[in-house]
């Protein structure tokens, strides 16, 4: 077995766990917002869920293969204190604080049922903090630039668009359903000849 392999499932688990963090975010917007008429299945949250739990799987794989590296000494410490790491300390404090961010929110739909709604939901706003926290740690941290940059400019851009999409459907009034008996109504004929 190579040397770097902590390196390499390090590096490749943390990108996991940001792509998957953004994904959780963009189905959490497409189900929040006024885009769909009909109700949402259940399949459509829990997807959401699993997506979201799954960025918290990657993020610990993320972090047991950081401590397992040789390369750079990460130990309890640098891995949960902010700037308490030797190696490029304002990168890895990102990433602390994005990971604190995705573990409350992971607690908090464990425990939705439980807490306030308004509690759930204020907490749930911190997916932004996760987003803009695990890419500054991405491209700071990271060494593969290029993939890093066009996955932050992509998922930045549609997470933006689609809150903003999310933001301005809070105007637009919802259609009413009609009731059966106008619908009743409306499909009487209109003469007698029809």
């Amino acid at each position: 077995m190579t040397p770097k392999i902590w390196w390499y499932l390090a590096r490749s688990s943390g990108l996991a766990a940001w792509c998957l963090a953004g994904a959780a975010i963009l189905l959490g917007l497409l189900l929040s917002g006024r885009l769909r008429r009909l109700p949402t299945p259940a399949w459509q949250q829990d997807l959401h869920r699993w997506v979201g739990g799954m960025s918290a799987l990657f993020l610990t794989l993320h972090l047991t293969a950081l401590t397992l590296d040789p390369t750079v000494a990460f130990g309890p410490a640098e891995l949960s204190i902010p700037m308490a790491a030797g190696w490029r300390p304002g990168a890895v404090a990102w990433g602390i604080a994005a990971g604190y961010a995705l573990l409350a929110i992971e607690w908090s739909s464990l425990m939705m049922r439980r807490i306030p709604r308004r509690l759930w939901r204020a907490i749930h706003f911190a997916s932004y903090g996760v987003w803009i926290g695990g890419t500054v740690h991405a491209l700071e941290a990271g060494t593969d630039q290029g993939a890093t940059r066009a996955i932050a400019i992509v998922g930045s851009a549609l997470i933006f668009n689609l809150t903003a999409l999310r933001i301005v459907g809070r105007k637009i009034p919802r259609p009413r359903a009609s009731s059966p008996r106008t619908a009743a109504v409306r499909s009487l004929p209109t003469s007698l000849g029809t």
